[in-house]
């Protein structure tokens, strides 16, 4: 999982510096699909079929994948706006 995140957040950064500028509410949206796809391939990993739903939540929360690295666009974005003030 963690080469799968690494490789996440090469694609996530560079996305993240192209559009940082466009509208906030595109990020939190964003970041819950791409945790939700990672779920997904834990769900599979571990013999279960179908995309994350129910329990995984609770099995893998968003604090999960931070502690991994996972890189958040939505957090990103209030820093960079924190910058500019």
């Amino acid at each position: 999982m963690e080469t799968m995140i690494e490789e996440v957040n090469r694609t996530t950064a560079g996305w993240f510096n192209y559009f940082q500028h466009s509208l906030r509410h595109v990020f939190p949206t964003l970041d819950g699909w791409v945790r939700q796809r990672l779920r997904s391939i834990l769900r599979r990993h571990h013999k279960g079929s179908g995309g994350a739903r129910g329990l995984d939540h609770q099995r893998w929360p968003n604090a999960y994948f931070a502690e991994l690295g996972l890189i958040s666009m939505a957090l990103a974005r209030e820093k960079a706006s924190q910058c500019l003030k």
